[in-house]
């Protein structure tokens, strides 16, 4: 967990896949965080990814290193959007106190569930986290 945390923070953006119907789409993300051993996303209720995610849960992020490393994390979308989860997260990250707020009605935060990292190079075979 906390190397994938890492290697997130450390290589944002990163970037988030979902569905739309049978269409795939991307997104970059800023932020993440580790919190009770789950990784922590946010977003806006009002944006297009969490009708997704509400429809399909399941997603995928990918972000890669200057020494061209990268990692690719699996698994499902638990929203669970708590005054607690958001004021921690806003604690984390106080550029998102521009966009939101604990008492706000569009902060969402979910969590990645049944979720598994790949780290990938050119120079290795990929290496699978259960997280």
């Amino acid at each position: 967990m906390e190397e994938t945390l890492k290697f997130l923070q450390q290589n944002a953006p990163f970037y988030v896949a979902t569905l739309e119907d049978d269409q795939p789409k991307v997104r970059p993300f800023g932020f993440v965080m580790e919190h009770e051993g789950k990784l922590w996303f946010c977003t806006s209720n009002q944006k297009k990814i969490y009708r997704q995610l509400q429809k399909n849960p399941y997603f995928e992020v990918c972000t890669a290193s200057p020494e061209r490393v990268w990692v690719r994390v699996t698994g499902r979308a638990v929203f669970q959007s708590t005054p607690a989860l958001k004021e921690k997260a806003l604690e984390a990250a106080p550029l998102l106190k521009k966009m939101y707020s604990v008492d706000d009605n569009i902060f969402e935060l979910f969590y990645l569930a049944e979720g598994e990292a790949f780290f990938c190079s050119m120079s290795a075979p990929p290496r699978r986290v259960k997280l």
